[in-house]
């Protein structure tokens, strides 16, 4: 009976592009893709005048950044998820195209890479990482879309009418929770702080950078409940999985520094430039 509810897994190719010997798969557009969106709509925040950021900085950012979400996301797959299998399979840890990457190791190393590039052009920490937790959403929308298209990581046993088989998840319909984390840590939390950045809260440096953290985490957790635990770990706590795990101490952490940014004064917004400025308008004198 929950086979015929099932709706059938569309017929996605996981390579986008293949010419001869060059494969180039959806999941590695989705991180070019990710990274050069952020990057646009980061240098858009910075041009604001209550960023306090520079847009040369952000430039820069780009490619430590990005050295930052590969290195950091493989090393942190392979610790917090298959520590016993790359240490004997060692020659599989550059086998970056079989997927495989973890957003916590990936966001360490993007906080590793705002450090250094704010020590370099003289800015405050908060200054960039509230930048970039604005624009990290879609970087992890279209990831999700990717797992999608893999058709990995797909959700848990279901009876809803929109249950899915996937090719390698058995006869059973499952959730297909990849969409589900694509709506809830792509466009939620993505919206969630467009409205606090129009809100002004780029003045008040560390709201973002926490905003992102609790609303992230929350996603996750969230997700997580829909989502197949991964086979090599299943359960770590009870119901908890390691995403949950993992995500929790993102959401304090988000607390504290939304209760520090609250706490302290408000940046002030620089004077506009003489030549922005508008002009005075000129009163007619009267004839006599």
């Amino acid at each position: 009976m929950l086979q015929q509810l099932a709706l059938a897994f569309p017929e996605l190719d996981p390579v986008a592009i293949s010419i001869g010997p060059l494969v180039l798969r959806w999941y590695a557009l989705a991180y070019m893709a990710g990274l050069l969106l952020a990057w646009w709509y980061c240098r858009r925040i910075a041009r604001r005048p209550d960023s306090g950021a520079k847009v040369e900085a952000i430039d820069d950012l780009i490619a430590w950044a990005t050295l930052g979400v590969v290195l950091g996301g493989r090393l942190g797959y392979i610790l917090f998820y298959k520590p016993g299998y790359y240490l004997a399979n060692p020659e599989e840890i550059l086998f970056l195209w079989e997927g495989g990457m973890s957003f916590h190791g990936g966001l360490l190393g993007v906080l590793a890479a705002i450090g250094w590039v704010a020590h370099r052009h003289g800015l405050r920490y908060f200054q960039l990482s509230d930048i970039v937790g604005c624009a990290t959403p879609i970087g992890l929308f279209l990831g999700r879309l990717a797992n999608f298209v893999n058709g990995e990581l797909y959700g848990r046993v279901t009876t809803v009418s929109w249950g899915m088989v996937f090719p390698t998840g058995g006869p059973e319909p499952r959730h297909p929770s990849q969409l589900y984390q694509a709506f809830l840590e792509g466009i939620c939390v993505f919206v969630l702080l467009w409205l606090f950045l129009r809100a002004g809260r780029l003045r008040q440096p560390g709201f973002l950078s926490g905003l992102f953290l609790i609303g992230y985490g929350t996603a996750r957790i969230v997700g997580e409940f829909f989502r197949e635990p991964d086979a090599h770990l299943g359960f770590i706590l009870g119901p908890i999985t390691m995403g949950q795990l993992l995500s929790l101490p993102m959401v304090a952490i988000g607390i504290w520094f939304i209760v520090r940014a609250v706490r302290e004064a408000p940046t002030a917004v620089p004077p506009m430039a003489p030549s922005a400025a508008p002009r005075p308008t000129r009163v007619a004198k009267k004839r006599k």
